[in-house]
Parts: C-alpha cells; structure tokens; sequence
C-alpha cells in the first residue's frame, strides 16, 4: 500500500485499487502521487503487461479531494495530479479499469485513456468542473467530443450532466456492463487476456489508435487553464460552499 493505493500484481496484470472508500476514493496529492510513481514503474517493467485501475468500497472515485484544492497554492501545474494525467496521455501499455457507483470527474476523465473499460450496473459517470468554477482536464475536451458527439459532451463537461452505465455502454464508453457481483470477474478477465497477446503488437496497435502528441498538447492547454481557474473567485465560491454544505452562489460574478 501507498498513500491509500493497494498495489498488487498477479502475473502479467498490476492492479492499482484506489483505497479510500470512507472518503469515496476522493484523490489526494499523496494518490495521486501513488499511482503515478505506479505507472511509471510498470512503464519500465518488462512483467506488467496490463494495469488495471480499480476503486474500493461501493464506487469508483468521487474526483479530487477538495480540501487539497482548497490548499492548493504556487506551481499548481507540477502537482502530482497533473503528473497522472500526463501519463494517462503518454502510458503505452494497455489500460484497463472497473467500475462501481459513481466515476466522478477524473474518476470519469482516466477512463477516456483506458483501452479496456468494464462497468458495473450501478456505474454513474459525471464530470461537474464547471459547477466547481473549473474546466475540462485529462484531455477530455477533445476525447470526449470525439466519442460522443459535441453536444453530449457539452452535457456532461459544461453542464455536468450524469451518464448511466447502460448510455454509456451505448456510445462507446464501455465495452461491457456486467452486474455488481461480476464487475471484479469480468476485468481479471479482459486483463488477462491481453496479457497474455503479443506485448510489443498490442503496444504499437495501442500508439498506432491515438496521436500522443496531439493528446499531450490538448493537456497542456487545459492545465494552463485549469491551473488559472484553481484560483479564481468562482472556483473558491466553490469549494468554500462545497466544504460548508451550502449552494454556491454564482450571481455575484
């Protein structure tokens, strides 16, 4: 374990379980740092053929902590989260993820960057930056869009719309829904089975399917604004009315 990420491997999968289901898997700095240090890592190692990405407890992730926003000051740029997201855009082994309850903003950006994606039932994705004052981040501006369609995209990233599991499944954001009791089956599964094709086929097959650079740059567009909007009034209205259990008010912008 490391900063609350379980770390395991069983043969050629790692499996990275984000381990903090009293506070819904929200991601720390610390996490964050985990599972970058982690991708990395099975990055280097001839063994890891596969990394799946996995929540604990009754759902996926609830999104960034906010009280790590709250604090957030300087160079927010360099900070570990952004860190997990550059390497979510330039990871070349295959990605997989399983996911229960709800995907909430990066819980549902990372996703965009798995190549193999089960759902559960119960599986809710949203992705609410701008009712937190912020923007797009992981490349989902441009990936979203590209799946879904403009204005679906626009639904869930301008206006924080949430998607069910079986919408999901439909537009091509999932490639199984499976019941809750099945979820952890059906990944070891598909982890498994790419595990066990070609590494360096499967590798190329996966640089081949999408422009890493094009990728890389749209990220940097968006931590620039990102980065900016962290600490703007909208954004702190916010998190100060998130953390006081109150409705923002938005009226005085």
């Amino acid at each position: 374990m490391s900063g609350t990420v379980d770390i395991t491997q069983d043969g050629g999968v790692l499996t990275l379980l984000m381990n903090r289901p009293d506070k819904k898997n929200a991601l720390t700095d610390a996490m964050y740092g985990a599972l970058a240090d982690a991708m990395e890592s099975a990055e280097r190692d001839a063994a890891v053929r596969a990394v799946v990405i996995r929540g604990a407890g009754d759902l996926f992730c609830a999104g960034n902590d906010i009280g790590d926003f709250l604090k957030s000051s300087g160079n927010v740029g360099e900070a570990n989260v952004f860190r997990f997201i550059r390497l979510l855009g330039s990871f070349t082994k295959p990605l997989l993820a399983g996911v229960q309850g709800h995907a909430v903003g990066i819980g549902t950006t990372m996703l965009l960057h798995c190549d193999y994606v089960v759902l559960a039932q119960d599986a809710k994705l949203s992705t609410p930056f701008t009712t937190l004052g912020l923007v797009p981040e992981a490349a989902s501006s441009l990936l979203l869009p590209v799946a879904i369609g403009h204005q679906r995209a626009f639904a869930m990233l301008a206006m924080g719309e949430r998607m069910e599991a079986s919408d999901a499944l439909a537009c091509g954001l999932a490639n199984e829904v499976v019941a809750n009791a099945d979820l952890e089956g059906s990944v070891a599964k598909a982890a498994a089975r790419i595990a066990a094709l070609p590494p360096g086929a499967v590798q190329a097959s996966k640089t081949l399917m999408r422009d890493p650079g094009l990728v890389a740059a749209k990220m940097e567009a968006e931590i620039e604004i990102f980065a900016q909007r962290l600490q703007s009034a909208e954004a702190r209205e916010a998190f100060t009315a998130f953390m006081e259990k109150r409705a923002p008010d938005f009226s005085q912008f």
